[in-house]
């Protein structure tokens, strides 16, 4: 139930003019670099004669027509408030890269050769920046109308003054780019009261934040938003969060719903377990440099072993072991391969009370002083993690999940906290990028259960670019 509105229409029909001239652009930004004189020099032009200008830019109109089409296919031109450039970011790759791999298939089909490789590949690349540069410039015009001027702005009432209710309000009234000009928030409205707003204000959209809302006050603020042409959205409850992964079937001829724990079953797995081992491969032969160096500096560092290992809770709640490049002295090692002494003094640390998280399973270590001075340098930019990857390779593991938990720990999870083994853990994860230790840890397992209930191989492409950024420089989002 969503009415546009005009901003929103005129935003995103902008959108297909300006990639087109944008792929334009590209394919003679990639002729006129082919033919340049520097390139030419080293590499001179042999394709000229087989395909002369006139032809080329032909072939380029041709092929901004055709991967307009697949933008639209990718979902490019969903009408949004506001479009995530990361998301558009993604979807511009995968467009323009699916274009291009038809096109390469098509010319082989016809049997012929394209006259510059080149031009391909420059193609390719200047398609995926140019559009790229097109949509940012949408987006910070977009984001200053809205800020500067509410241009495009859903004007809006939240219902609810819960801790939910309150993070909406003040996201709103912090962040006028996200495309909400808040009007007001009530706590416990009546059709009347909302009537007045309408009229005082011009209100767009209602938020219901109060996920325990009784289902008869939400029949009627869905039929009194359906009347008045307004945008409603709730926050959902918990029985509304489960059954977001759902299946209808039939027994005999009752209807039955099946809730899924999570959308990694069948097909999902298979194409999760495939996108880690490609990717962990990768990331092994990449950083195989880095291992032998932080394995040398280790050991000059501080006497002892390179990898610490110890075992921690995975998938279906079953142990396996565990490496991370050690940071701490040998001798002061916790764990179940660790030294007794490691252990004690683990145990003491936890008392203080600097260390304790109110009311969690978890404790944080500040100013660990079992630390070495080369530990705390990888642990600062989780470099101690980089063994994972082998333990993704084995299966133990994947490379988006939730953080890998130590025995004593799960012992004290709720019920609610044990949902998470139904995935493997992962090297990264939503917490990871959310916060990393800032997090309380019921935080840490509400972002991680919603990544688990709401998994898509989009969100693992989207966490792991986010993670360098955030281990660098600490930007948490």
């Amino acid at each position: 139930m969503k009415e546009m509105k005009k901003s929103e229409l005129i935003f995103t029909a902008v959108l297909v003019p300006l990639d087109f001239l944008m792929l334009l652009g590209a394919g003679l930004a990639g002729y006129f670099l082919r033919t340049n004189p520097w390139v030419i020099q080293y590499r001179p032009v042999l394709f000229h004669l087989n395909l002369p200008f006139g032809r080329y830019l032909s072939l380029v109109l041709g092929i901004s027509i055709f991967l307009l089409i697949v933008f639209s296919l990718v979902g490019l031109y969903r009408i949004k408030a506001m479009r995530p450039l990361l998301d558009d970011f993604l979807k511009i790759l995968i467009g323009v890269s699916a274009g291009m791999i038809i096109l390469v298939f098509y010319i082989f089909l016809r049997r012929e050769w394209f006259d510059s490789r080149f031009l391909m590949l420059a193609g390719w690349l200047m398609a995926i920046l140019f559009v790229f540069l097109g949509r940012l410039l949408i987006n910070r015009l977009q984001k200053f109308l809205m800020k500067k001027y509410h241009f495009g702005a859903h004007r809006l009432l939240v219902i609810g003054n819960d801790d939910i209710g309150q993070k909406i309000t003040e996201q709103a009234k912090k962040q006028p780019s996200l495309g909400y000009q808040l009007v007001t928030s009530l706590i416990e409205p009546d059709i009347e009261k909302i009537k007045t707003r309408i009229k005082r204000s011009g209100l767009d959209e209602i938020i219901l934040a109060d996920p325990n809302w009784p289902k008869d006050k939400i029949l009627k603020l869905v039929n009194f938003c359906e009347e008045n042409h307004l945008v409603f959205k709730f926050v959902p409850n918990l029985f509304q969060t489960l059954t977001s992964n759902s299946r209808a079937e039939t027994l005999g001829t009752i209807p039955l719903i099946e809730i899924k724990r999570t959308a990694l079953d069948g097909w999902g797995k298979i194409i999760k377990r495939i996108f880690d081992i490609v990717f962990a491969l990768v990331f092994v032969i990449i950083f195989s440099p880095l291992y032998i160096l932080l394995a040398i500096l280790i050991k000059l560092d501080s006497p002892g072993p390179v990898i610490f290992k110890d075992y921690r809770y995975g998938y279906k709640k079953m142990k396996f072991l565990f490496y991370k490049f050690r940071s701490l002295r040998a001798e002061l090692c916790d764990g179940e391969f660790g030294t007794e002494a490691g252990n004690q003094m683990l145990k003491r640390l936890e008392k203080d009370q600097k260390n304790m998280r109110q009311g969690e399973p978890l404790h944080k270590i500040t100013d660990d002083p079992r630390m070495t001075k080369f530990g705390k340098f990888i642990r600062k930019y989780s470099l101690d993690e980089l063994p994972q990857f082998f333990s993704v390779l084995k299966g133990d593991m994947s490379l988006v999940g939730y953080r890998p938990h130590m025995s004593y720990e799960v012992e004290k999870y709720s019920d609610e906290q044990q949902k998470m083994f139904c995935a493997k853990p992962g090297i990264t994860g939503l917490a990871q990028i959310s916060g990393r230790s800032g997090l309380s840890f019921d935080q840490e397992v509400k972002l991680d259960l919603f990544y688990i209930e709401n998994w898509s191989l989009r969100l693992d492409l989207v966490i792991l670019l986010k993670t360098p950024f955030v281990v660098l420089f600490k930007r948490h989002q």
